[in-house]
């Protein structure tokens, strides 16, 4: 973790709307990852390792405690009954312990909602997988972190060395806090103060930036009104409603869904990215789109012109980026689906993804995320569920580190992570591991009938890109 992290006691607007959509359970936003470990870690080793996370990471031991009054968002407090046995489970794997058997073992877990009384995260230890292997399943809910705080999170359970060090001292561990109770009346004034001070800073900033602004826009008025104009446009766009997906196929939304992963060198992937001119990421989604093109030349599907995506945009920086917990904007827009070349469809995305990063709207999530918590939970589900479902697919790149790293006495070997579908057809992450990018699929099957076919086209979407390297 960085240093100083700063860990709220309140969730952010956005991450109260998360939080509450969840009314509609096809909405949920679960976290899974999945390591695949050389032996089985040591137990004592690996439940003190837990131990000292709890102390590191407030949130190991924070359950969600919603405001009574609809006021705030709600807090972050101490589960007065935590138990990390409940968190940390030992598990014989399923079947012969495949990688098949590993992933359909997943799969219940990916799909239950969390005991939401209890803090939001499982640990499972896979035991007996073949070859004399092991895995770790993790589960975090969305509101807690992001994929990349999920990885500094991890980086409290991996080691950079097999063997216990000796010179490593074992430092006793202080007490943990104790659980505050707050009365209605404490829990009413707490709130009230904490939305007072948050509409204070807002205003305060409104005023800065009309005295920065007010000597620019006297000298430069249209300049300035085709900003706010751009900034009103920018809002409307983001908050756009859908009716449907723009795919024909990828059309059934439901609480069934399906785990897979495919798995390409990092290396490949970065000199087609060179080859292409763009970013790693832009290479990746081209990979994806084509495979998407072929899932629907397969169901007669192939003259659909564009597919629309989800992609989060990590906006750690400055003092923002000390704070824990999710620190992305979601950007939702179009992709062509019917460019041929690789190449091309590489500084296609690479485009339309750098336009998104100037959307003037997207630093305004949280404060559009507080008008929509001002609806009925109800209706912000459904204003926020209209925009979601209506999206075919979800990508994600989350970096990892490029040397080998333990669990407790066993070597990581691979990484996987599979990122909610919160109510798209399809997520689609890529997790940098060793100098490998493992890829987790995760699908709806209602959307997507034939998982096996898809994860087909999906790898022959990935290697037509790869054969720029």
């Amino acid at each position: 973790m960085p240093d100083r992290v700063v860990y709220e006691d309140r969730m952010s607007d956005s991450d109260a709307l998360m939080w509450n959509m969840e009314r509609d359970p096809i909405l949920r936003s679960t976290i899974t990852g999945l390591w695949l470990l050389d032996q089985p870690p040591d137990r004592a080793r690996l439940h003190e390792r837990a131990e000292r996370a709890l102390h590191s990471i407030p949130r190991l031991r924070q359950r969600v405690a919603a405001d009574p009054f609809g006021i705030a968002p709600p807090r972050w407090e101490v589960d007065p009954d935590f138990d990390l046995a409940f968190h940390l489970r030992w598990v014989r794997a399923p079947g012969e312990g495949a990688r098949r058997d590993l992933l359909d073992f997943c799969q219940p877990i990916a799909m239950q909602s969390f005991d939401r009384d209890r803090p939001l995260w499982e640990l499972y230890v896979v035991e007996g997988a073949a070859g004399g292997k092991a895995a770790i399943v993790m589960k975090l809910h969305h509101a807690i972190s992001d994929g990349v705080g999920m990885v500094q999170m991890m980086g409290r359970l991996m080691e950079t060395w097999r063997e216990p060090d000796p010179k490593r001292k074992h430092m006793k561990l202080p007490p943990l806090p104790e659980p505050q109770y707050r009365g209605v009346g404490e829990r009413f004034l707490d709130a009230l103060g904490h939305e007072r001070r948050k509409q204070v800073g807002r205003a305060l900033g409104v005023l800065d930036a009309l005295r920065s602004g007010i000597p620019g826009a006297i000298r430069h008025p249209v300049d300035t009104g085709r900003e706010l104009a751009d900034a009103l446009a920018s809002v409307a766009r983001l908050l756009q409603p859908v009716s449907q997906p723009l795919s024909p196929v990828l059309r059934g939304r439901s609480m069934r869904l399906h785990l897979d992963v495919v798995s390409v060198p990092l290396a490949r992937l970065k000199a087609a990215a060179k080859a292409g001119g763009g970013t790693l990421n832009d290479a990746f989604v081209a990979g994806v789109v084509e495979g998407l093109r072929r899932y629907h030349e397969r169901h007669g599907a192939g003259d659909v012109a564009a597919l629309r995506m989800t992609m989060p945009i990590n906006v750690r920086e400055g003092e923002k980026g000390r704070r824990a917990g999710n620190q992305f904007v979601p950007a939702r827009f179009e992709v062509p689906l019917q460019v041929k070349d690789p190449a091309e469809r590489i500084a296609r995305i690479g485009e339309a993804v750098r336009r998104q990063r100037s959307e003037p709207a997207l630093p305004l999530v949280d404060e559009i995320s507080s008008l929509l918590n001002r609806f009925p939970a109800a209706v912000s589900t459904q204003i926020f569920g209209s925009m979601l479902k209506g999206v075919d697919f979800v990508t994600s790149n989350v970096p990892g580190p490029q040397m080998d790293v333990f669990a407790s006495g066993a070597l990581i070997e691979e990484i996987y992570g599979f990122g909610p579908l919160s109510g798209a057809a399809a997520n689609v992450t890529l997790f940098s591991y060793r100098g490998g990018c493992g890829i987790g699929i995760h699908t709806d099957q209602s959307a997507v009938k034939d998982p096996e076919v898809f994860r087909g086209c999906l790898e022959a979407g990935l290697a037509q890109v790869l054969a720029l390297a």
